[in-house]
């Protein structure tokens, strides 16, 4: 079974709050090794640097200094309360603090889900220490003309329990109902993707919700499972200890995300860049990511055939050899 180094706890610089006064440090928990250009892997959600287990040692072997944290309000790492501590400022304020900890000048910044906003938020807001950026499902999306939250709102006409980011956005409410039962989100969400035609199907069945965290337990399981039960066991225990409320802070700054950097989204993107989408991926789908030529001065896309949501797991080796291709043309 494919592992990641034993972590190390590394102390950041503090952050700075919107008055420009230095908060509270934390420390997050890394896992870090191999030697050439920085690879910096950022998960999403429900994740963890454990999730990138399939990445580590190939980009070791294959020449780069791979560094994995897991990020703020995530598995060891510090998880501060308040959702204004998991903007956008902080999310990308730690990766570099991180860098400066290693004495990494630049690092390539790769990406998925969640963590593939924040990558694609570094070449915007800290453009000399990105050398490169990898989304992994994500794309570079285009600025909303209105907040994020009215928006999907208007989609799910104003009936938020259907849509999960707006169910996120009470305080309490998401993170009471994940973290009674940790190992039903793995059992039920980390599974291998149905194609979108039927997952569309199944969602017209349920009249169309789009929350699945909310109701687990009534959740069909379709596709196959993604994790052995050592990997599953190794979720439960993180979130057990963690909870849920670090990782569903992201997901309340969307529209303070939008408030504070307009930039983004709409600024163009100079810095080499690689994007992977999967086909068979409902919530971050292939098409989201056409019009981004328009936005990337020097991009390149390739797809992941019959591929779902968790790609990392999914399809490691089809992803491995992508992202080290790229890597070698890129920066060898």
């Amino acid at each position: 079974m494919p592992a990641l180094p034993p972590a190390r706890r590394i102390r950041l610089a503090p952050c700075l709050d919107a008055e420009g006064r230095e908060e509270e440090s934390l420390s997050l928990s890394v896992h870090e090794g191999g030697t050439g250009p920085a690879v910096v892997l950022c998960h999403g959600f429900p994740e963890l640097a454990y999730s990138w287990r399939s990445q580590y040692q190939p980009l070791v072997d294959a020449g780069f200094h791979t560094i994995v944290p897991d990020q703020r309000g995530y598995g060891a790492s510090d998880s501060p309360v308040g959702s204004d501590f998991y903007d956008i400022d902080h999310l990308t304020a730690d990766l570099v603090h991180l860098l400066d900890a290693l004495e990494v000048e630049t690092a390539i910044f790769v990406g998925h889900d969640w963590g593939g906003f924040v990558a694609w938020a570094m070449p915007i807001l800290y453009p000399d220490r990105t050398a490169g950026v990898i989304g992994v499902n994500t794309p570079y999306l285009p600025r909303s003309p209105i907040p994020p939250t009215q928006a999907l709102s208007l989609a799910v006409e104003g009936v938020t329990e259907k849509m999960y980011i707006l169910w996120f956005q009470a305080l309490g409410v998401a993170e009471g109902v994940l973290d009674k039962n940790p190992r039903l989100v793995f059992e039920k969400l980390m599974r291998s993707a149905i194609p979108i035609e039927d997952m569309l199907a199944q969602a017209a069945e349920r009249g169309g919700d789009m929350n699945p965290f909310r109701r687990l337990e009534l959740i069909p399981e379709t596709g196959k499972a993604l994790l052995s039960p050592a990997e599953l066991d190794f979720y439960t225990q993180a979130f057990s200890r963690s909870g849920f409320r670090g990782g569903v802070s992201w997901y309340r700054n969307f529209d303070r995300n939008w408030t504070l950097h307009p930039e983004l989204g709409v600024q163009k993107i100079d810095h080499p860049a690689l994007m992977v989408t999967a086909e068979w991926d409902m919530a971050l789908q292939p098409a989201m990511a056409a019009d981004m030529p328009s936005r990337c001065n020097d991009l390149e896309t390739v797809m992941i055939p019959q591929c779902g949501h968790w790609t990392q797991q999914e399809k490691p080796e089809e992803l491995n050899r992508i992202m080290i291709d790229w890597l070698h043309k890129r920066f060898a």
